[in-house]
């Protein structure tokens, strides 16, 4: 049985869930990242991207073109749709399959799924929500990406409210501020799971 000990990691475009992810794993705690999964699949499928999408998405080097095909998928509901229902189970059993293996630790473990609440796919219980409002969201997403505002708006309003997502969570680790004070926040989650459950038996 998956999921058992896991917990997922979610959080808005932007909010800075990457860096809490390397933080906790820092800290020790044990991580599946399913955008890093979703890569590696859309790689391995390359011919298939090449057949439903076109040559335009393939680089020089023969790689995915992820930002031109992320461009196209989010201006594109179609196009989005028929990405998800190819790779989205694919990912699903990638995910399933380490948990598994992550679950014989007996020992809570984090799975960093983007799209947690809205997908609703896995049976986990625990959640932690990487916040940030709204606006410090949008501002991010665009010093970072160097996209449009209306483009930025596309992106981050094609997932839940970053307030949703809170008010849905299990525990939340603040990204509001600076580096040091979300160093702080995520010492403080690994010190409630560490209060919560035992350490694991060697």
């Amino acid at each position: 049985m998956a999921f058992e000990y896991a917990i997922a990691l979610t959080g808005g475009i932007a909010t800075g869930k990457s860096t809490v992810a390397s933080l906790l794993g820092l800290s020790g705690l044990r991580i599946i990242d399913a955008d890093k999964i979703s890569h590696t699949l859309l790689e391995a499928n390359i011919e298939w991207v090449r057949s439903h999408f076109g040559e335009a998405y393939i680089t020089p080097r023969g790689k995915v073109d992820r930002p031109a095909l992320g461009k196209l998928v989010f201006a594109d509901a179609e196009k989005k749709a028929e990405l998800e229902a190819f790779l989205h189970p694919l990912i699903r059993a990638e995910i399933e399959q380490q948990s598994i293996r992550q679950d014989t630790f007996k020992y809570p473990y984090l799975i960093d799924i983007p799209l947690f609440f809205e997908g609703n796919a896995y049976n986990i219980k625990d959640s932690v929500v990487v916040y940030t409002p709204a606006d410090v969201q949008l501002e991010r997403f665009m010093k970072r990406n160097g996209f449009s505002e209306e483009e930025s708006l596309r992106r981050i309003t094609s997932q839940m409210p970053i307030d949703e997502k809170k008010a849905k969570a299990t525990w939340v680790i603040d990204n509001s501020q600076n580096l040091k004070h979300l160093q702080k926040e995520c010492y403080a989650f690994v010190d409630v799971i560490k209060a919560k459950y035992p350490a694991p038996k060697k």
